[in-house]
């Protein structure tokens, strides 16, 4: 149940992500999608989206790997 419940959590962003690339590309594609007003805003909040998902992804793996020592030194918690 407790990987069914990580795989859940970590679906979530992986969604977001894959909605703000679909963002990005209809703006390129010259393509409104009905809650945006404008195609500009809808370019950002893909950005927001995309930049988001990654970084809640990236994070977790950051955090896995710390947690199992397998990551370089300087990205060890408290190293400068």
């Amino acid at each position: 149940m407790a990987r069914m419940l990580a795989f859940i959590i970590m679906l979530i962003p992986a969604l977001m992500a894959g909605a703000g690339i679909k963002f990005m590309r209809d703006t390129l594609f010259g393509k409104l999608i009905s809650p945006f007003p404008w195609i500009w805003l809808q370019f950002v909040v893909g950005v927001i989206f995309f930049v988001i998902g990654l970084g809640f992804f990236a994070g977790f793996l950051l955090h896995r790997d710390r947690k199992k020592g397998k990551v370089a030194p300087k990205f060890q918690k408290g190293s400068k």
